[in-house]
């Protein structure tokens, strides 16, 4: 077995499942995080790396220059978080030398070619898959394996000339605070990629950008029997509000960079009713836009009602393509990588945001690119070795570029 599935299958039995509720007063908000940490500096390490783990569980290292040339400091970022979804941990995935057909995952579930058609285009790979009890962890365990089977090369193949490379493997990026406290400065990267996509060949520098809405509903309880012109069911309320929003600009009507509304979670009572939304959408004016409206349907069924309802929104990231487009060259080197190594480079928004949405806005231009993975959060993930190699092989043909072009 070689290295970069051995390191990915050993990533994969951490428990890494982050947490929504703990990540609010806690970083890294499940103590499986702090753990891989540990694990991974100890391999960059061992590899002839410095490396540090940071109070917040950052790992950072330095992969040092081997020239006196200078050469642009380029960064690498991988999460070690998994979905707060579904369990973070599993130990006994499937390899499979695929054939072709559906895949068994257990007597329940399959992964079926007429539900996932993109497992025509795997024939005659080899596929790592969970056994339909949990999710598998590519998203973004795969990431962090093609780095570090990166650096392992770089390090053995020191005739490869090339600047400083920086890396930094980070927590809870799939609740959304990850790199809320990255340290940019520090850091010390002049732009940086994520290893965080899917398919192969992905390429991201667009991404959404993203609010949460809480939508809280004061009702009034009445018995029944005399509700009438008295009762005010939150629950109806909620409904209501719901209802204004719209059936188009959900996240099951939409695709490419339409934009949606998504209510994540409800629950309430007559007295009390609690909605928590998404919101995203790729054009700034239109986001802004879509928050106006979000609160104007607020204020519209006060008015016809009382004040019932109140609504609290926060910005969670913007796109990241407002600042990557004004650095299109670090976008070039990962399209002419993927080239020089036979990869089509698929170059589409990201309907999501990664590490780099943040980041970017905080001068560190950070693209995203693929790692091969799919059908992330759940118990259909698939990730095929061949494709996390081309990840690996990726990183490595992006920093041989920067060096030769500087």
């Amino acid at each position: 077995m070689d290295n970069i599935t051995k390191r990915f299958l050993k990533y994969i039995s951490f428990d890494t499942k982050s947490d929504p509720e703990l990540g609010k007063t806690q970083k890294p908000s499940t103590p499986g995080q702090l753990l891989l940490a540990k694990e991974l500096k100890k391999e960059l390490e061992e590899l002839g790396l410095e490396a540090s783990i940071n109070k917040e569980g950052f790992v950072f290292a330095k992969l040092a220059s081997n020239t006196d040339k200078e050469i642009p400091i380029v960064g690498f970022l991988s999460h070690m978080d998994t979905s707060p979804e579904m369990y973070g941990k599993i130990d006994d995935p499937q390899i499979i030398n695929y054939e072709g057909g559906d895949i068994k995952l257990n007597d329940e579930r399959s992964i079926k070619v007429s539900e996932f058609p993109i497992l025509d285009k795997l024939k005659g790979l080899t596929l790592i898959t969970t056994r339909g009890e949990s999710l598998l962890g590519a998203d973004d365990k795969s990431g962090l394996a093609s780095i570090m089977n990166a650096v392992e090369y770089l390090v053995n193949n020191p005739d490869i000339e090339h600047g400083d490379v920086m890396i930094a493997f980070t927590p809870d990026e799939e609740i959304g605070t990850g790199c809320d406290t990255f340290d940019v400065e520090s850091f010390g990267a002049d732009f940086a990629y994520t290893v965080d996509g899917g398919y192969l060949g992905e390429l991201e520098y667009e991404s959404f950008n993203a609010a949460s809405g809480l939508v809280n509903i004061k009702g009034k309880s009445i018995h029944p029997g005399s509700a009438k012109n008295t009762m005010v069911n939150s629950m109806s309320l909620a409904r209501e509000f719901d209802s204004l929003l719209g059936d188009v600009r959900r996240p099951e009507h939409t695709e490419g960079y339409e934009g949606f509304f998504h209510l994540l979670s409800i629950n309430g009572d007559i007295e009390n009713t609690k909605m928590e939304y998404i919101i995203r959408e790729h054009d700034r004016e239109k986001f802004e836009a879509m928050k106006k409206e979000f609160s104007d349907n607020a204020s519209y069924l006060n008015k016809k009602y009382g004040d019932y309802i109140s609504v609290d929104i926060s910005d969670s990231y913007y796109n990241m393509g407002e600042v990557i487009e004004k650095n299109m060259k670090i976008v070039y080197y990962a399209k002419t990588a993927m080239e020089n190594l036979g990869i089509k480079p698929i170059i589409e928004p990201i309907r999501g945001g990664t590490d780099g949405s943040k980041l970017s806005f905080m001068n560190l231009p950070t693209p995203n690119i693929f790692t091969g993975g799919m059908n992330y959060h759940g118990v259909y993930e698939i990730i095929p070795i061949e494709h996390m190699k081309k990840a690996s092989e990726t990183v490595i043909e992006i920093i041989k570029l920067i060096a030769n072009d500087n």
